[in-house]
């Protein structure tokens, strides 16, 4: 071997390891040799998914024989109060035919022909913020469908200042009485919040069709002759009585009318194959039982699919079957006191708010601001925020948009209270849990176990003032804050 003399080509010596000797022999034994000997203590399986599920634990479960619950309503005379849908074709809005169904005039009336030519007589008008719609006082002579933006209505007070009527949004309308009243006047001033578009209808064009078509104009009539003066204010069948009268006064016969076709709600379904290896749970079932930990967190999983069902769910989630008329929109967007305060007071003995916990830090700086502070409740041995002694509890079900904005249910619950309330069958086959199965459902070729994982469940709401909904609440915080 030739090794090169020259100064340039001498070695130097190796650094040593930064932080140990090096080459430094072992006196004892290393600790990662000795983990092979040693038993280690484990968690079991975690998951991250799993959250509080306050609305299982706080809705009263009621036991649903047959699979099917029918809520049974004294007669109600509906007539259409509820939400417009549009479709868009870049600038252009146009309203869906068959969504003019919801105007209180065209309830149930199913001509889709005569519904196309209404539609196609709207007329698209688009708004800036701060733009006056309408002015109270002045003839009202046409329908506005709120394609999307925020109005807001006022009126002048009996003292001459400006008073807050309403707030509405996306898929609203006011002005229908103006269709068939010739002398209608417009009762309250609607403002522009944000840029948006609506569509309105004339009185003349409605008329001119109405002119020309035997079987809608029959429809209006029957219309016009609903029997107001026989409902109470919830639009229910009258309960003929007298009361403060003397001597021998007739009293009025009457009975107690019920709705015809009441809704019934049928059991909905999770369900999901949980496979597991008979190679794993004959060899790895110490010291945790692995079928067990699969087991408990499919149903932890299956749960929270649960909650996430009885809020969205479109048949009978509890944000899409929230009666319109409980429906209400903020009034500057972020929530504030004022907001929570209507929210609670259209129903009475409020068990709860529900919302977005993105929601609830939103409400605790509206709240800050004004340097309120919302007290704590102890709910089931836990302190939660509330509002005038009703909790606020926390949901990430519901859901948040594109623009930061959410939610916030408040609900009255009970079959006493008539309310919201959870549907379930209990004693199930092999039921694992209240309303929960887990089926054996055999070996395959494969040598692998399979087991039917299966809840039942669905909710109802039992009067529509029993859960109401502030919509479009913002969340995000301002700039400024």
């Amino acid at each position: 071997m030739t090794v090169d003399a020259s100064p340039d080509a001498q070695l130097e010596p190796t650094p040593p390891s930064r932080g140990r000797q090096a080459d430094a022999p072992h006196t004892s034994l290393g600790t990662a040799a000795a983990r092979n000997l040693a038993t280690t203590t484990k968690s079991a399986p975690q998951m991250q998914e799993i959250t509080s599920r306050w609305l299982l634990r706080m809705l009263p479960w009621v036991e649903t024989k047959g699979g099917t619950y029918r809520v049974n309503r004294r007669l109600t005379y509906t007539v259409g109060d509820g939400r417009i849908e549009f479709v868009q074709d870049g600038a252009d809005v146009r309203v869906i035919p068959r969504e003019l169904g919801e105007l209180a005039l065209l309830r149930d009336f199913d001509d889709v022909d005569v519904l196309t030519e209404l539609a196609a007589r709207c007329v698209q008008r688009d708004f800036r913020p701060g733009e006056v719609i309408v002015e109270a006082g002045t003839p009202a002579e046409r329908i506005h469908l709120i394609a999307h933006g925020r109005i807001r209505q006022t009126a002048t007070g009996k003292y001459g200042d400006e008073l807050a009527v309403a707030v509405l949004a996306d898929g609203e309308h006011f002005g229908e009485h103006a269709l068939l009243d010739p002398d209608a006047t417009t009762e309250s001033t609607a403002t522009a919040e944000t840029a948006g578009t609506l569509l309105t209808l004339s009185r003349a064009d409605f008329t001119a069709l109405l002119d020309r078509t035997p079987h809608l104009r029959a429809h209006v009539e029957r219309f016009a002759s609903l029997p107001r003066q026989r409902q109470n204010r919830h639009g229910e069948a009258e309960i003929a009585m007298s009361a403060g009268h003397t001597g021998e006064h007739e009293l009025p016969g009457t009975f107690v009318d019920y709705e015809l076709k009441p809704r019934e709600y049928e059991l909905s379904v999770a369900q999901t194959i949980l496979r597991v290896h008979t190679r794993v749970a004959d060899l790895y079932n110490g010291p945790m039982n692995q079928t067990e930990e699969q087991l408990r967190l499919t149903i932890e999983a299956l749960r929270e699919r649960q909650e996430y069902e009885l809020v969205n769910n479109r048949e009978f989630g509890l944000l899409h079957n929230a009666a319109f008329k409980q429906r209400i929109q903020p009034h500057s967007g972020p929530p504030t006191p004022d907001d929570m305060d209507e929210l609670l007071c259209r129903r009475r003995g409020t068990r709860f708010f529900l919302a977005h916990p993105r929601t609830i830090a939103a409400i605790g700086r509206g709240f800050n601001a004004r340097g309120l502070y919302p007290d704590h409740v102890d709910v089931g041995g836990q302190q939660v925020p509330a509002w005038r002694g009703v909790p606020i509890l926390p949901c990430n079900k519901i859901p948040i948009s594109k623009e930061n904005t959410s939610s916030i249910l408040a609900m009255r619950t009970g079959e006493d209270k008539q309310g919201v309330i959870g549907l379930h069958q209990t004693g199930l086959p092999e039921e694992y849990e209240p309303g929960l199965s887990v089926r054996f459902m055999g070996l395959d070729e494969k040598a692998i176990i399979s087991y039917l994982v299966t809840t039942y469940y669905s909710a109802a709401i039992l009067v529509p003032d029993a859960l109401g909904v502030l919509e479009n609440v913002q969340i995000a915080r301002r700039h400024d804050e």
